[in-house]
């Protein structure tokens, strides 16, 4: 190799290091490129149930929730005018004990259920998933609320879902909620697993009896459509410790009722 050539090349050799400075220095070409959309998931505002990320914007903060402020068909909704059922609405409940797995998710304390333990309503069977509670109810009678609401929420094989709504006044304590209270789990959007304790959803059901049927949807996003409802008027009891509990932990958390428009409230018993 000539003195000439090695010339050329340290030149060489300095242009690729000062162009690699610039680059650096400049923020160009050697920045991490992020997938697409990921700005925008950053930057996406997350649901709540007051302010500007409230229920009345829940249609407004993606395409997916739209449904929230479109629907005809939305849940909750007060329980006014009921027509009598031309028949009885035969329910078979199935609930068998379940490893306690418990979760603070944001929005309520929620349980989730081992496979497993079904309910039958006028034949058709859904598995229980899970199981969690609102404050106040979301439900109303005539137009007032309950302290609190228990949503059991089941699913078919063919995707559907139900769910039987069980309101919750005060009174005495609920040895079951005590159970699940004394193990709430310490961060949120953790599943707390507590395999030394199980719990039976059906220890939280009053007489499967005077019940309001209607078709519905989630009450929280993406407030989907087609959802089973099954409201019992009968409340259980819980005391006003435990109601206190649940609302220095989860806050807050009913979505309004929500315009009936032509459906009807069936009530069977």
């Amino acid at each position: 190799m000539t003195l000439d050539s090695r010339s050329s090349n340290h030149v060489r050799r300095m242009g690729c290091i000062l162009l690699v400075a610039i680059f650096v220095f400049t923020g160009i070409g050697f920045a991490e490129e992020k997938p697409a959309g990921a700005a925008k998931d950053e930057h996406k505002a997350h649901w709540s149930y007051e302010g500007d990320t409230g229920p009345d914007k829940w249609g407004d903060m993606s395409a997916e929730q739209g449904v929230c402020k479109t629907g005809k068909a939305q849940s909750p909704v007060d329980i006014k005018t009921t027509k009598q059922a031309n028949k009885k609405t035969a329910y078979k409940v199935s609930y068998k004990a379940s490893p306690l797995k418990i979760i603070n998710n944001g929005h309520t304390i929620q349980v989730n259920y081992e496979p497993g333990s079904t309910i039958t309503i006028d034949g058709k069977t859904y598995q229980l998933l899970q199981f969690h509670f609102h404050d106040p109810s979301e439900h109303t009678v005539l137009g007032k609320s309950y302290p609190m609401e228990l949503h059991l929420v089941h699913k078919n094989d063919k995707g559907e879902l139900a769910v039987l709504g069980v309101f919750m006044k005060e009174g005495k304590e609920n040895a079951t909620i005590k159970t699940l209270w004394d193990n709430l789990p310490d961060k949120v959007n953790e599943e707390k697993s507590v395999p030394a304790v199980s719990v039976n959803a059906s220890t939280l059901l009053p007489k499967m009896n005077n019940l309001v049927v209607y078709r519905g949807s989630l009450t929280t996003p993406p407030c989907s459509e087609g959802v089973s409802w099954n409201v019992v008027k009968t409340p259980i009891e819980v005391s006003k410790a435990q109601i206190d509990k649940f609302i220095s932990v989860s806050g807050k958390n009913a979505r309004p009722v929500q315009p009936l428009n032509d459906r009807q409230l069936q009530e069977t018993k």
